[in-house]
């Protein structure tokens, strides 16, 4: 889930998709519907205090009876700088947020978890199931008079209060502008081997089963109020005003309040998909900027309901959030971040039409109602499968949606590039850096891992960046269309489900009609690193006129893909040879009548996680602009390792 849109400058040659299945449906509903709440909480905006309280129905969906419950309580990550959240992001990205004075910070308070009338709380303990860190609160566990057995519902009453937090990890206020989510305590997830209810960690977010949520919210009158699911009824109290949103089939709950926002209108109709109705809460300076965000959001509805699935809800919100733009490092904004029904995009007063924004970050923002919203894999575990999914979608709706638009970008940054214009896509992210800027921290983490044990400082390029490009290396291999209905199908068997990883790799497997256990061995079970390049050209003259060429090429990574290297000649012919790319190197002898005038490792660039394309090709006359491309991206490489030395630190 965490924001990464990108700059997508190219424009893929449109292909007939096959048309994916529609998403299964319980009798009873999308979803299990096993984790509801009713829930009311007032904002008061003097002091920054929720005080909310209702009612949770849980039930207990596995085939094991529990003992406990187990309670996130996310904003106790912010009660101090013990916490493991605070700590990690210390370790892998920065410490200023420890430098915060003590109003900035921001806490949850439980004082009622009632069940049948007896308040459980004096009985309720912190935990630390991942680290042991004694000091972090934010899992709290609350044990029963009675063990829960399997398909047993029971009802908990639940009475709390939060303080907001100055912005942390894209949620709290800034101003008069609140964006409110992870604000309730909110039950884990049980499964047949126990509760999975990880702490609060800086490189991960978060996993909750579906249910229904009936809100009521209560802000000043005059303020506008902005929540997942559809709008219910107002009652104005006077210097105060309810404002009640129902949802069913989702998992989460998030809001938004603001006296400042223009409340936007605009509707997406597409033929072979359900309507929605698309409502945009923008700030006032952005005003010229609403029909951009409603068509980035309409992109998006279209393309991954036509590849993948359908939105199944009527209705989206869109965020348009307050951002101290000089501190974004800092954690000052809640852009770029997903919730059922409700995303926050992100922009600058002044964005050319020729430029990135809002268009991008609008995509894949909405694009997580899909990954996340429906799908919702487990984010504490395995994120790459939300969010480097909806990495790659992005790309392929921007080129769908965008064609050409980026242009100008690319002709910019092309002297320090060897990719081709098609390639761009996958080499570059919104803010002018590299798709797989993943390179430098390639190997630090076996992307299988757990991503709450992952390196802080490298858990976005594992997680977003590897994941795009071994699924465009994917695309490559097996083709668009084999690939869109691995997609598909992964979707509409999933959605509802959290379906795990092993269950995409047998999809991918029976649509492909391959065994491609080999791929995601070395895409993700290991951390292999992959570099195949030139090793050396030679070639000897005959007496009969030919020449004698070898042309040895080189593995030098660890991770093992099946390649091709052309050689072309100085009469213009070519030759093209395979290679399985599984021993440390492979030499091609040929005999032709012209010399070697170039050589190429993978010249379709299939295998886009090769970390090192300044050694793919060999030329027997280089020319300058090649070379200055070649040393520039040396450069840029020391470059980015300096960076993020410094950046470790610092």
């Amino acid at each position: 889930m965490r924001r990464v849109t990108m700059l997508v400058l190219a424009a893929l040659a449109t292909v007939a998709e096959p048309q994916p299945a529609a998403v299964a449906q319980d009798p009873a509903g999308l979803s299990p519907r096993n984790a509801s709440y009713q829930l009311s909480a007032t904002l008061d905006p003097s002091s920054h205090v929720i005080t909310g309280a209702g009612r949770l129905v849980w039930r207990n969906i596995s085939r094991a009876a529990t003992s406990e419950l187990q309670f996130h309580l996310y904003w106790n990550a912010w009660r101090d700088t013990r916490s493991s959240w605070m700590r990690e992001q210390a370790l892998g990205r920065s410490s200023a947020l420890s430098k915060r004075p003590a109003e900035d910070f921001g806490s949850i308070d439980v004082t009622t978890i009632a069940i049948g009338g007896a308040n459980l709380r004096s009985r309720a303990t912190f935990i630390a199931p991942d680290d042991g860190n004694v000091d972090d609160q934010t899992v709290l566990r609350v044990p029963l008079d009675t063990p829960a057995q399997p398909g047993q519902t029971i009802e908990v009453d639940l009475a709390w209060t939060a303080r907001v937090p100055r912005t942390f990890a894209r949620t709290g206020r800034l101003g008069d502008y609140y964006f409110i989510a992870q604000w309730f305590p909110k039950i884990g997830v049980l499964e047949d081997t126990g509760w999975n209810c990880h702490q609060f960690h800086a490189a991960t977010e978060f996993f909750s089963d579906f249910g229904t949520y009936d809100v009521t919210l209560t802000v000043p009158t005059d303020w506008i109020v902005g929540a997942t699911g559809r709008f219910e009824s107002a009652a104005n109290n006077g210097a105060t005003t309810a404002h009640r949103y129902v949802q069913a089939d989702v998992h989460d709950f998030a809001w938004t309040t603001s006296p400042a926002f223009l409340d936007q209108r605009a509707r997406f109709n597409e033929p072979g998909l359900p309507p929605v109705n698309m409502r945009l809460l923008l700030q006032p300076e952005h005003a010229d900027q609403a029909d951009r965000h409603f068509a980035a959001t309409r992109a998006a509805l279209k393309y991954y309901g036509t590849w993948f699935g359908a939105y199944p809800y009527d209705h989206i919100t869109i965020v348009d959030p307050a951002t101290v733009f000089d501190n974004v490092a800092q954690g000052e904004s809640t852009g770029g971040m997903e919730y059922p029904t409700l995303f926050t995009a992100g922009t600058r007063w002044y964005i050319p039409w020729a430029g990135t924004q809002p268009e991008s970050v609008t995509v894949h923002e909405a694009g997580h109602q899909f990954w996340y919203g429906m799908v919702a894999t487990n984010e504490f575990e395995h994120a790459w499968m939300d969010e480097g999914f909806n990495t790659y979608s992005t790309a392929r709706v921007m080129d769908e949606a965008y064609p050409g638009r980026f242009v100008a970008v690319e002709r910019y940054f092309g002297g320090l590039m060897a990719w081709s214009y098609k390639d761009v896509r996958w080499t570059r992210d919104i803010d002018g850096n590299r798709l797989n800027a993943f390179r430098p921290v390639a190997s630090y983490d076996v992307q299988s891992t757990p991503n709450w044990q992952y390196w802080p400082g490298s858990a976005s390029a594992i997680t977003y960046n590897k994941t795009a490009l071994w699924l465009a290396t994917l695309e490559r291999l097996l083709g668009w269309p084999t690939t869109q209905k691995i997609l598909a199908t992964h979707f509409s068997r999933g959605a509802f489900r959290h379906p795990s990883p092993s269950e995409f790799f047998a999809i991918a497997n029976e649509i492909s009609g391959r065994d491609l256990t080999w791929f995601f061995d070395a895409v993700n079970r290991s951390s292999a690193t992959f570099d195949y390049g030139v090793a050396g050209v030679n070639s000897t003259a005959q007496d009969d006129g030919t020449f004698d060429h070898v042309v040895a090429i080189r593995r030098s990574g660890d991770g093992v893909f099946p390649t091709i290297t052309r050689i072309t000649f100085t009469d213009g012919s070519t030759v093209d040879r395979a290679w399985d790319g599984r021993d440390r190197w492979r030499a091609f002898r040929l005999t032709r009548n012209a010399r070697i005038a170039k050589v190429e490792v993978d010249p379709g660039r299939v295998l886009l996680l090769d970390v090192n394309y300044t050694n793919n090709t060999w030329s027997a006359t280089p020319r300058a602009a090649e070379a200055a491309s070649r040393w520039s991206m040396r450069w840029l490489t020391w470059v980015q390792e300096m960076m993020l030395t410094y950046a470790f630190f610092s």
